[in-house]
C-alpha cells in the first residue's frame, strides 16, 4: 500500500488529508500521515482575532490526533528537519519539553509520495532589532503570547489613570498587508469592548499606528479597497504611514528611512513573508530567494516528480508567466486540485496542470465590518454584506472538514450561546 505523508496541517495540508482519508484511506487505497509541528490545528487567516482576544483560540483549535483517529490518517507530531530523496525519507527534529529535555529523539519517516504544505511567516527582510523586539503572529502561540502582553499593558495604562500617572502608550504595526490591517482594526474594536465592559481606559488613549513600505496599504489589492479600508481606519483614529521603509528596530520605537523615530511600547510585525528555512536545506530542491519551492503547474518539485509542494511554502507558475498568489484560497483550490492529481499519479496516469482562480478579497475591519472586491461580477462590497461573505470563507473551510451538516450544527449552537460569551477574551 503506498504511503503518502503531508508535512504541514495548515489549511491547505489538513484540508488534503481529510479528502485523502475519505478518498483513499479509508477504502485501503493508500496510508496517508499527516505531520505537523503543533498539536492542533486552528485557521491562520484567524490568528489576528486570537492576538485581539476577541476569538478563543481554546474554542476552536482542533486537535490533529482525535480528527485523524475519525478521519482515515494518521497524525505525527514533528518538526521537518531534513531529506533524503534516495531512499526517500523525512527526517523529523527531536521534540523537547520547555527545560529542553529531550521528550522524543530524532526519526525518519518513509513516503512513497511526499506533499509539502509547511506555509511561511514574515519576512524581516534582516532588519536590525525586528527578531529582538517585536511581536509575530505566524502561529497561534505567537498570537496568544502577544495577547497576554496587550492585556497587561492595558491593565498597567488603566491603574497608572487611576493614580494619575498616566503614560502615552502606542502599538505600532509594520506591514499594511491583510495581516497588518485586520490586526489594528481588531485592536481598535477590541479596545472598545473592554471601555464597555468597565476597563477604566478609553480608546484614545492608546495610539494605533500602521506603516507600510509601499505607497499604499493593501498594495496588492484593487486601489478602491485600500481607499475605503484606509478612510475607515482613519476614521477610528488610526494613524496610517505609508511610503515608509523601517529601517532599524529598538525596544522604544523604530527608525524610518528618513531616520524619523517613531515611538512605540508595542511592535507587532507583519511585513512579507517567506517559506521556512529548512526548505532551502532539502537535498537540493530548488527554491527562490524566499525559500518558496519551485514546482510546476502539476505542483510536482522541479527536481523530483514523488514530491510535492502547494500553498504559501510553493512557488507555482501561470501561464502568463505570473505566480500562484500566497493566499488562504489558492491553498483551498490546490489542496482540492491534489486529491485528483495524486489519484492519477497512483494510477500512472497524466497529471492535470492546476491554473488559479481568483475569486476577489476580503478584508476584516472588526467584528462587525469588512470591505471586499469580487472578481466574478466585479462589484466592490462592504459592511454587513462583506462581512458575512468574509465569515462564509471560514465556513467553507469548516465544512471541507466536517461536512456542512455538522458546520450547520456547529453554527446554530454558536448563535444560540452567543449572548452569554464574553466579547474580548481577557486570559
Amino acid at each position: 500500500m503506498p504511503r503518502i505523508v503531508i508535512v504541514g496541517g495548515g489549511a491547505g495540508g489538513l484540508e488534503l488529508a481529510t479528502k485523502l482519508g475519505k478518498k483513499l484511506g479509508k477504502r485501503h487505497l493508500a496510508q496517508i500521515i499527516l505531520v505537523d509541528s503543533s498539536t492542533t490545528h486552528i485557521w491562520k487567516p484567524l490568528l489576528h482575532e486570537v492576538a485581539a482576544g476577541t476569538l478563543d483560540s481554546n474554542h476552536d483549535a482542533l486537535p490533529y490526533l482525535f480528527y485523524a483517529n475519525h478521519h482515515h490518517f494518521e497524525f505525527c507530531l514533528g518538526t521537518l528537519d531534513g531529506l533524503d530523496r534516495m531512499n526517500k525519507t523525512i527526517k523529523l527534529a527531536s521534540i523537547q519539553d520547555e527545560a529542553r529535555q529531550e521528550v522524543v529523539p530524532d526519526r525518519n519517516i518513509s513516503y512513497d509520495i511526499l506533499v509539502l504544505s509547511v506555509g511561511s511567516s514574515v519576512n524581516d527582510f534582516a532588519t536590525p532589532g525586528v527578531k529582538e523586539h517585536c511581536f509575530f503572529l505566524d502561529r497561534r502561540s505567537q498570537s496568544n503570547y502577544f495577547h497576554q502582553a496587550f492585556i497587561q499593558n492595558l491593565l498597567r495604562l488603566a491603574h497608572q489613570k487611576n493614580e494619575s500617572k498616566q503614560l502615552p502608550f502606542t502599538i505600532a504595526v509594520v506591514g499594511g498587508g491583510a495581516t497588518g490591517v485586520e490586526l489594528i482594526a481588531e485592536l481598535h474594536y477590541s479596545l472598545t469592548q473592554l471601555t464597555h465592559c468597565g476597563l477604566r481606559i478609553n480608546p484614545e488613549d492608546v495610539s494605533l499606528i500602521l506603516i507600510e513600505a509601499a505607497e499604499r496599504i493593501l498594495a496588492p489589492l484593487h486601489p478602491t479597497i485600500s481607499n475605503m479600508v484606509s478612510k475607515d481606519l482613519q476614521s477610528k483614529q488610526i494613524t496610517l504611514h505609508v511610503s515608509t521603509r523601517v529601517c532599524n528596530v529598538t525596544s522604544s520605537g523604530l527608525y524610518t528611512q528618513l531616520n524619523e523615530f517613531i515611538p512605540a511600547n508595542m511592535i507587532v510585525w507583519s511585513a512579507g513573508i517567506k517559506a521556512p528555512d529548512v526548505l532551502a536545506m532539502l537535498d537540493n530542491l530548488e527554491v527562490n530567494r524566499n525559500n518558496q519551492l519551485l514546482v510546476k503547474q502539476t505542483l510536482q518539485t522541479t527536481l523530483d516528480e514523488t514530491i510535492f509542494a502547494f500553498g504559501d511554502c510553493a512557488s507555482c507558475p501561470q501561464g502568463d508567466n505570473t505566480f500562484v498568489p500566497a493566499r488562504a484560497q489558492a491553498a483551498h483550490q490546490q489542496a482540492s486540485f491534489l486529491v485528483r492529481a495524486l489519484g492519477a499519479y497512483l494510477k500512472k496516469k497524466p497529471l492535470p496542470l492546476y491554473w488559479y482562480n481568483d475569486y476577489g478579497s476580503l478584508i476584516s475591519l472588526g467584528q462587525h465590518n469588512s470591505v471586499g472586491h469580487v472578481l466574478t461580477k466585479n462589484k466592490i462590497m462592504k459592511g454587513k454584506i462583506a462581512r458575512f461573505a468574509y465569515w462564509s470563507l471560514y465556513k467553507m473551510h469548516q465544512t471541507a472538514l466536517h461536512g456542512a451538516w455538522r458546520v450547520a450544527l456547529f453554527t446554530i449552537a454558536n448563535i444560540l450561546s452567543g449572548g452569554k460569551k464574553q466579547r474580548v477574551k481577557l486570559h
